[in-house]
């Protein structure tokens, strides 16, 4: 019977209770709708997570014809390549008895020499750009499609080549294998994108469970006075209870069932993010069947619990809901939190010492976040006092009476806000910085040069380019027009100390150590100015292109330049062990790599695929990239962090819209004998509507202004930290100052959504006095 009641005061208990009923279904749709989403990306990346890991197989060196002593074995090369940024697996593979072999999943057997698979994107690719910049790079003929059991996603590009054995052994970082690696990749960036995952959840749900908890609570002193008179008329605590977890539960349902269509909707677009890069499976994003049931069944369950929750007084006694009882203004103490955190934050870097401690930068920066929360209805009360002081307009002064009286409610409601808005402003103002600082780098010049890396491979055989090899790759190269290059030489082996190893000569079994440091000729210095220029009269200098090399983060590398200046040593002439004395300092010195230089991107590609075998031959792990694929890398990945932040902005603010209506609607009903007295005085009906949005706007405009200028306080001391010398100081882009103006926008739209009821419920006719 107590259920049934429930339900008809529900939805038939007039137009305050469906209005009511459809904030609750609205609000839980939305949460439900993220919370689906989140968990459906979460699922596809785990799925991600969990594939079996053959890029990760390892093996033995190979040794020689004894190779063969193990039946099933091969041999097996992987390394990585590139096109237009885009990174390549490569698989060189040579079977060498027709025993069993492993192979690769989604594979069907290992292909022979002169075939090789492809997967669905790269295939496309090869098919779409001229075989010079990219199909040549793969001997033989396709055999057929990797299968999605070898991909993270359908944007893979891998590919599998057979190989002769002969070919194969050649290469530097081959290995035999008995067996392919069947675990998922265990590393750092797996457990750091799980962390995301659950940052992004908690930033996501909970204003949404604010918005709930909030529309479950409207018009909550009619509520309150409504439940006491029928606890007057012999209703006891539990029944009351039962009634308002039917009003709640009913809503939550409703919009758990939005929810569940909204996202079913979404999920096209949803399999189209790339989280990590590049894009899931369209059928792993999806949640599980279990996932489902804990939606339908807990989100129902946590609005019971907020209305409960909300109506606590009533369940105390009948007369509950008449005590009212004055809340104690806020201290000035709320602020010292935020200070403190700023100053743990920001003070060692701008002291000009070393780098900070990460400790402290750690707890300064958890204590600027709750410092935030708690300043906030300080400084509420705060500036409505000295609105109160500095204006003479009735309705401020009746908006600045109300704040100053009760900040913390005013600011609850909006406290959402700040930690979105705080993030979102710091991660907007950092990553412009960066990723203009990576492409700067070197005063931009260095943008559309090449690096080219040999002998900096794990392998031990890993070595530098003989001169003989160093010369007909030159001449290769140098025969594209327009291009510039700069060799980069292997410094000659200095005399072996007494009692000391003596030096070797490249070649199997010598090991060079690349921190030594390298020769570079000064008239092929001349085109590549951001690198430095030699002591007028050196032909040829010694200098430390380590950095240039290896690195990927391009900041990193700026801060490195020039490498070359008057202080560099020259290399001595006929250094090298060639046995006699050379006119050039470079002669005889193996090449450890090359920067190079082209005009147009399909030359790029060109030389890409020349450089393929050579590459391959050195046994370098480092791809042939040029600095502004270099700085895209991590461009990529920071953008995506920026996105998330603004798209956690945007729905914030739009959460906050949405619980400032209802705070709107449920203070207008709340306050309605007031209003329709001041209304009977003669006060018109548009002071009361500034003043109702007076009093709901400006927290809201506050705490995102506080919350922006601390974001911009822990930006400015990380770019500064960066020492980003080659770009200047990036505002944030159009995307943030779009997300939030036009967030606070729609924030105060829908609360003037809100005041036509206002006029309704004021109406003079319909006063009454009790």
């Amino acid at each position: 019977m107590t259920l049934w009641l429930g339900l008809r005061l529900s939805l038939r208990g007039g137009r305050e209770a469906a209005v009511r009923l459809a904030l609750v279904a609205t609000a839980v749709a939305m949460g439900v709708t993220v919370l689906l989403s989140t968990v459906a990306l979460f699922n596809a990346f785990q799925v991600t997570a969990d594939r079996p890991c053959w890029e990760c197989t390892t093996g033995s060196a190979p040794g020689g014809r004894a190779l063969g002593a193990t039946p099933g074995a091969v041999l097996w090369n992987h390394r990585q390549d590139s096109y237009a940024g885009r990174p390549i697996k490569r698989l060189d593979v040579a079977v060498l008895d027709a025993s069993p072999t492993p192979t690769v999943p989604g594979v069907p057997a290992l292909p022979g020499a002169g075939r090789y698979y492809v997967s669905p994107a790269l295939a496309e690719l090869m098919d779409a750009v001229p075989r010079e910049q990219l199909a040549d790079r793969f001997p033989g003929a396709r055999a057929g499609l990797i299968g999605r059991a070898a991909l993270s996603g359908p944007d893979d590009l891998v590919v599998v080549v057979g190989q002769t054995s002969d070919g194969l052994t050649a290469m530097a970082g081959t290995v035999a294998v008995d067996a392919v690696a069947a675990t998922p990749v265990a590393d750092d960036t797996t457990a750091l994108y799980e962390h995301g995952f659950g940052i992004a959840a908690i930033g996501l749900i909970f204003p949404l469970l604010v918005l709930v908890g909030t529309a479950t609570r409207l018009a909550a002193a009619r509520r309150e006075a409504r439940f006491a008179a029928i606890r007057l008329a012999g209703a006891t605590a539990r029944q009351i209870s039962a009634i308002a977890s039917v009003d709640a539960a009913l809503g939550a349902l409703l919009g758990t069932l939005a929810g569940i269509a909204v996202f079913q909707a979404l999920r096209p677009a949803l399999a189209g993010v790339a989280i990590t890069g590049s894009r899931f499976f369209p059928d792993t994003v999806a949640p599980t069947a279990l996932q489902y049931a804990a939606v339908v069944a807990g989100v129902p369950l946590a609005a019971a619990g907020a209305a409960l929750w909300s109506l606590r007084r009533v369940r105390i006694t009948p007369l509950g809901a008449a005590r009212e009882v004055r809340a104690s203004a806020p201290g000035w103490w709320r602020v010292l939190p935020l200070l403190a955190g700023l100053g743990l934050f920001a003070g060692p870097v701008f002291a000009g010492g070393g780098d900070p401690n990460a400790v402290l930068v750690d707890v300064g920066l958890a204590l600027i976040m709750v410092g935030l929360v708690v300043a906030g209805p300080w400084l509420t009360m705060l500036a409505a006092r000295l609105a109160a002081r500095v204006t003479s307009g009735a309705a401020t002064l009746l908006a600045a009476q109300r704040l100053a009286a009760d900040p913390k409610s005013a600011f609850r409601s909006v406290n959402g806000i700040v930690l979105a808005v705080f993030i979102g402003t710091a991660v907007a103002g950092i990553v412009p910085a960066v990723v203009s600082g990576q492409t700067a780098a070197g005063g931009g010049t260095l943008k559309e040069v090449m690096r080219v890396s040999f002998g900096y491979g794990e392998a031990a055989e890993g070595l530098p380019l003989t001169p003989g090899t160093a010369s007909e790759l030159l001449a290769e190269v140098r025969a594209h027009p327009g291009v510039t290059v700069l060799p980069v030489y292997r410094r000659a082996e200095t005399p072996a100390s007494p009692g000391g190893p003596p030096p070797c000569d490249p070649g199997p079994g010598c090991r060079l150590d690349f921190l030594l440091g390298h020769v570079v000729e000064c008239g092929a210095l001349t085109g590549f100015p951001a690198l430095g220029r030699c002591a007028p009269g050196a032909p040829a200098v010694t200098a430390d292109f380590n950095r240039l090399l290896t690195s990927d983060n391009m900041l990193s590398v700026d801060r490195n330049l020039p490498i070359v200046d008057a202080a560099n040593p020259a290399a001595p002439r006929g250094s090298g062990n060639s046995g006699k004395h050379d006119r050039t300092a470079s002669a005889g010195l193996p090449l450890a790599a090359v920067l190079i230089r082209a005009p147009d991107p399909a030359v790029h590609e060109q030389i890409r695929t020349l450089l393929t075998p050579y590459v391959a031959r050195s046994g370098s792990a480092e791809m042939p990239q040029t600095f502004a694929e270099v700085a895209q890398a991590r461009a990529v990945l920071l953008d995506q962090v920026e996105h998330v932040a603004l798209a956690i902005v945007a729905l914030t603010l739009v959460v906050a819209g949405c619980g400032l209506l209802v705070s709107v609607a449920g203070g207008v009903v709340e306050r309605r004998q007031p209003f329709t007295l001041l209304r009977l005085c003669g006060t018109p009906t548009r002071t009361l509507s500034k003043v109702v949005l007076l009093e709901t706007a400006a927290p809201v405009v506050l705490a995102a202004l506080v919350a922006a200028a601390a974001g911009f306080g822990v930006a400015e001391p990380v770019i500064d930290q960066l020492a980003i010398r080659s770009a200047p100081t990036a505002l944030p882009g159009p995307a943030y100052f779009l997300t939030v103006g036009g967030g606070l926008l729609a924030a105060l739209l829908v609360i003037l959504a809100g005041l036509p009821l206002l006029r309704r419920v004021t109406a003079p006719d319909t006063a009454r006095f009790e």
